[in-house]
């Protein structure tokens, strides 16, 4: 089978901003996006989820007591519900700050705001829904705004990784993983390429074995990009090793790095 390339018109190694620069502000919020943005960050991470009245919700959890402290589950609430929630709570407490409150955003606002100007690695989160509904119209709103070449589709469930391949081919598709007892253990050490005929392995930083990358050489090379690496030397390690990019939580000081790097 080919294999997609992923973002081959970028250079590396490729950086991700974690749920926007979490670091800075609120996960997941448009605030954390533009942190990325004024830092120049290339890429963000970022999660979905579909709510009950269709629209992707971009947010970790199902639920969104951790960051809002109210319950409110994402796929059986409408938007309506969710608008009335503030996703900056939990950072304002950690943080002690005094940053204005804001809902969790949808995906085609994100689009809408910043286009282009990242790369985008969208990981796919779904429970109740009905497996390919979440797939089709992530399909779709990148095809909406013409992001194909800037995306990739992600999610430790082989399955959707796989639905998504079968409805949009021009996507690279990668599948996340770690050494979590909450994960089958089939799915620890990568398993799930097999079923999903990923393009991309996105395994914990401590998942990133020499044996992942030595395997490389023999098998069709798949781009290995690591999270969630929030230290310098870390990073430095990874790329060292063979790792194409990492995924951060404050990544403009790996960024400084890797342009050290470069020259």
């Amino acid at each position: 089978m080919r294999h997609l390339p992923l973002f081959p018109e970028e250079p590396r190694p490729l950086l991700f901003a974690h749920r926007g620069y979490s670091a800075r502000a609120p996960e997941n919020t448009l605030s954390a996006f533009r942190e990325a943005s004024r830092a120049g960050i290339p890429g963000v991470e970022l999660d979905i989820h579909r709510c009950a009245t269709g629209e992707l919700v971009v947010a970790h959890d199902s639920d969104l007591f951790r960051v809002t402290g109210e319950h409110a589950e994402i796929e059986t609430a409408p938007l309506s519900r969710i608008r009335e929630l503030d996703a900056a709570v939990s950072f304002r407490r950690k943080t002690q700050s005094q940053i204005a409150a804001e809902p969790a955003p949808l995906l085609s606002e994100l689009f809408d705001q910043f286009g282009a100007r990242f790369y985008y690695d969208i990981e796919i989160k779904h429970y109740t829904d009905k497996p390919g509904t979440v797939e089709l119209a992530l399909s779709e709103l990148i095809g909406r705004f013409g992001l194909d070449a800037r995306c990739m589709v992600s999610s430790f469930d082989p399955f959707a990784v796989r639905r998504f391949k079968q409805l949009n081919p021009r996507i690279p598709t990668a599948i996340i993983y770690c050494d979590d007892p909450e994960l089958p253990f089939w799915l620890r050490r990568g398993g799930g390429r097999y079923i999903s005929s990923c393009d991309v392995m996105k395994p914990k930083d401590a998942s990133v074995t020499a044996r992942l990358l030595r395997r490389r050489i023999v098998a069709p090379r798949l781009p290995v990009v690591s999270w969630t690496v929030d230290s310098v030397e870390t990073a430095i390690a990874l790329v060292r090793r063979g790792t194409d990019g990492v995924i951060s939580n404050d990544p403009a000081p790996i960024l400084a790095a890797f342009r050290t790097m470069a020259e």
